[in-house]
Parts: structure tokens; C-alpha cells; sequence
């Protein structure tokens, strides 16, 4: 978690930890660089987060993370790079607290839509989930169902080419509803009704992962997953002290 919030490299990360060490008084030695490389691989990253007392309004959405490769700067000036590779963050966000409550990274190559189960099932069953807003990339069967399957209520813009679906699920009569609706009154005025628009919020988010730093400097998968897990506890930590607590005077 300093590594991540300080963009620092191994070797820093343990002159630093060192460096407090000493300073607290203690007799202690950090752990060397190599060290601190392997055990990257299978350290156990807990996430706090603050439950949602009222129905969780899930906010989903997907971005892309270099990991191997130049800047933009060689590639614009250069072209493109073969050795250019990706990885595809998925989060969940809760749109109350803004904390991220479920999160996924995969390869470059699984869409969207394969993702969306892990990422409601990372929710305890005993949490309610009213709602989950997501773009038009997850307007498929599977999607609908499994968030039907949570007793939420599915907030995804149709595609611009959608077709009505044929068979009589429920989740799919919804979806057709809706498509006629919007045909009749527009996306615009659906998006203000529904209140799509707090889907901004979760891109906002995913702006603040970068900040952390927008290239993985891990290079095997698993250390790749305890870096994003690392980005994600040090975002929810600051969320969280970053939150007013009110309370009501007589």
C-alpha cells in the first residue's frame, strides 16, 4: 500500500519502510526488495469498505491498464508497439459511500459482460442490492438474469441497434418495455428520469485508480491483482476518512 500511494519502486518502498522503522525506535529490519517481489504473489489485500445499511446502488463499469510497453508519446510519434500489453479492471462502486465494493481484473480479451457475475458476487447475499447501473456493454440476456437473480433492478441503455428479445423471462419483457419506451420518448429523457447520469460517478473513480498510477509495475498476473487490490484499499481508506460524520444535536 506505500508502494502504491507513493509510486515508489521495490528498492525505495524498503529504504523507506526502514526509514520508519528507525524512527520509531525499533530493533526491526524491512524485508529486501527480492523479498518483498515474491511474497507480492500471494499476500492477502483486505479491502474495508462501509456496508450499506438501505439497498446498495451498484455502479459498474470497466477500463483498461498497461502493464508492458512506452508511453504515448513513443507510440504517437513512433507507432504502434507489438509488445504493447493490457489489463481490464472491472469495479463495482457503491453510489452512496463511493467506496469500491467489487472489483475484477482480467485479460484484455473478456468482455464486459462475462464479468458482471463475479463482480455482484463479491456482494454477501445478506446485502440488499436495489439497483445496478451499467453502459449499453452489458445490455445482454446473461447480465439482465443475474442481476435479476439478485432481486435488483437493471439500469442499462439499450444498444443503438437493439432488436427485441423473443423469449418471455422476465428480465427480457423488462428490457423490451424499455426499449419502447425509449424509442417513444427518447434516451435523453429516459437517462434524466432513471437517474442514469450518477453512472458518472463510477468513471470519476476509475480516474482516481490512475492518479495511483496508470501502468502496472508488476509483471506476473497474480502480483498484478495484489497491485490493484493495494490501489483499492488505499482509495477506500481515504474515501472513508474523507466522509463527513454527521450527527443531530438536541
Amino acid at each position: 500500500m506505500i508502494k502504491s500511494l507513493f509510486r515508489l519502486s521495490l528498492r525505495m518502498v524498503t529504504g523507506f519502510v526502514q526509514s520508519l522503522i528507525k524512527l520509531c525506535g525499533l530493533n526491526w529490519t524491512a524485508p529486501d526488495y527480492s523479498t518483498l517481489c515474491r511474497r507480492q504473489k500471494h499476500i492477502d489485500i483486505a479491502i474495508s469498505y462501509q456496508k450499506s445499511s438501505d439497498g446498495l446502488h451498484l455502479l459498474v463499469d470497466s477500463t483498461g491498464m498497461k502493464f508492458l510497453g512506452e508511453g504515448e508519446w513513443k507510440r504517437k510519434k513512433h507507432g504502434a508497439e507489438y509488445r504493447r500489453q493490457w489489463r481490464k479492471l472491472h469495479i463495482g462502486i457503491d453510489a452512496k459511500t463511493l467506496q469500491i465494493r467489487a472489483i475484477q481484473l482480467t485479460t484484455n480479451n473478456v468482455c464486459d459482460s462475462q464479468v458482471l457475475g463475479d463482480l455482484l458476487n463479491q456482494i454477501p447475499q445478506d446485502e440488499q442490492i436495489d439497483s445496478v447501473y451499467t453502459d449499453g456493454a452489458y445490455d445482454t440476456k446473461q447480465c439482465r438474469q443475474v442481476i435479476a437473480d439478485r432481486q435488483a433492478h437493471a439500469v442499462i441503455p439499450p444498444r443503438k441497434n437493439a432488436k427485441p428479445w423473443k423469449d418471455t423471462k422476465s428480465s427480457s419483457l423488462e428490457r423490451n418495455e424499455l426499449l419502447r419506451t425509449i424509442k417513444r420518448l427518447g434516451r435523453t429523457l429516459w437517462k434524466k428520469w432513471s437517474g442514469y447520469h450518477r453512472r458518472s460517478l463510477v468513471e470519476t473513480k476509475m480516474h482516481c485508480i490512475k492518479l495511483l498510477g496508470d501502468k502496472l509495475s508488476a509483471r506476473s498476473f497474480d502480483s498484478q491483482v495484489n497491485e490493484v487490490h493495494a490501489r483499492v484499499a488505499v482509495l477506500n481508506r481515504f474515501t472513508e476518512l474523507g466522509r463527513p460524520l454527521t450527527q443531530v444535536t438536541p
